[in-house]
């Protein structure tokens, strides 16, 4: 019997129908290409994004040294505790900015030491001498980036080649120069009749009284800047106000005993929840009262010394009992200081330039015709009365120990840090 055999044509049909078809080839491929592409894709995305946050680090690194350079500089006065100052201001002012993300710690990865700030004389030559330094730098190289997308592609691929962290460095350097606007504080000195420029009737290292009220001839008085009449005024100037210029006309308000608060925590005295992180204080609150100082002149030397040692207004004790014994005041309701030294939460970690003051000089018509720098010499009292300042000179000359902030540029005013690169 004949075996009934298929055809030939159904055969090779049959045979050929288990190969892919020339479209499954081209859909194979294209998903092959596809991913490679996605692949590549996802390596530039992971570039893009881990550079970009390498540019977003790099600019938080550089403000925090902008404003590392700008407050070293600011003491740059020439006196024998400037560099000590500096470098003390630098760092607090540079390590108060958050880097990394806005980390507080800056990732835990290193802020600023005192090795990165360094400074240059006038000619720009590296220099240690308190008595030449011009320029202040602050450069400082934050690592340990964590690149992420990178890190993970790192992983995948198992090429080492690819990194998995990045550093970033930055600099900046500041110098002083004459100010155009200023940044006083809200009191006024009016000149005794007849005196004049440059020192207007006082004599440097000259204890001036501040009267309870408002500036009469010979004296300082309360005055605020904006030209108001209001207490409550007097009280927020004291916390910074900058725009004052010569010509300005300033007001003559009554004083609140609320003032006190703001003022005395220049000194590192305290009351309530207040504390130097949010209210920061003098590198010193050593104070200067009849009873503390009895030659009631020239307490500025000591008044340096008193800052390159931190002092606190107990000197070498955070007891706000051992304050009033040294001074002879009495501040009531007043409970705390900041620590003196190196102990965290100090005059140390927290100081700042805030006790050697801009005071406008006003004329008759309590408009401002000049600056002078004066030291505030005691914290005040409740009830408030009468307290005083040392005069140190001109705020306009080179070797003024007073730098504002405000705008540069003037020919003569008062001196404030700026950039220089």
């Amino acid at each position: 019997m004949a075996m009934h055999r298929p055809a030939p044509e159904l055969a090779w049909r049959f045979s050929f129908s288990r190969r892919p078809t020339r479209a499954q080839r081209q859909r194979g491929a294209y998903i092959i290409t596809t991913a490679l592409m996605l692949l590549f894709l996802l390596g530039f995305m992971g570039i893009a994004l881990d550079v970009g946050r390498m540019f977003v680090v790099r600019g938080e690194l550089q403000t925090a040294l902008d404003a590392c350079a700008l407050s070293a500089a600011a003491e740059l006065d020439r006196s024998s505790t400037a560099i000590v100052r500096a470098r003390a201001s630098g760092m607090a002012a540079g390590n108060a900015n958050s880097v990394n993300l806005q980390s507080a710690d800056w990732s835990g990865q290193g802020q600023i030491v005192e090795a990165d700030i360094t400074f240059r004389d006038k000619d720009y030559v590296a220099t240690e001498t308190p008595t030449l330094a011009h320029y202040a730098q602050c450069a400082h190289a934050q690592a340990n980036i964590g690149l992420w997308l990178l890190k993970a592609m790192n992983s995948f691929s198992g090429d080492a080649i690819i990194p998995a962290t990045g550093t970033v460095a930055a600099k900046a350097i500041a110098t002083r120069t004459n100010a155009q606007t200023s940044c006083p504080i809200p009191v006024a000195f009016k000149p005794a009749a007849g005196a004049t420029a440059p020192h207007y009737g006082m004599a440097v290292g000259q204890w001036v009284k501040l009267l309870n009220g408002n500036p009469t001839n010979g004296y300082i008085g309360w005055a605020n800047l904006d030209g108001s009449n209001s207490a409550s005024e007097t009280v927020k100037e004291l916390n910074g106000f900058c725009g004052t210029e010569v010509g300005d006309t300033l007001g003559t308000p009554g004083v609140q005993t609320a003032v006190a608060d703001d003022w005395n925590y220049r000194f590192g005295i305290y009351k309530n929840s207040a504390n130097p992180a949010e209210h920061r204080p003098d590198y010193t609150g050593f104070s200067y009262t009849p009873t503390s100082w009895p030659d009631q002149a020239n307490a500025f030397s000591n008044f340096l010394a008193k800052r390159a040692a931190f002092a606190s207004c107990g000197n070498t004790t955070a007891a706000i009992k051992d304050c009033e014994n040294i001074t002879g005041l009495k501040l009531n309701s007043f409970q705390k200081l900041a620590a003196p030294g190196d102990t965290t939460g100090g005059h140390k970690q927290y100081g700042h330039d805030r006790r050697v003051v801009l005071v406008p000089v006003i004329n008759n018509g309590n408009q401002v015709i000049d600056y002078a720098c004066m030291l505030m010499l005691q914290p005040l009292e409740i009830p408030m009365g009468d307290v005083n300042l040392e005069y140190l000179g001109n705020a306009g000359t080179l070797f003024s120990p007073c730098t504002t902030s405000g705008l540069a540029g003037g020919s003569a005013g008062p001196l404030v840090p700026v950039l220089v690169r």
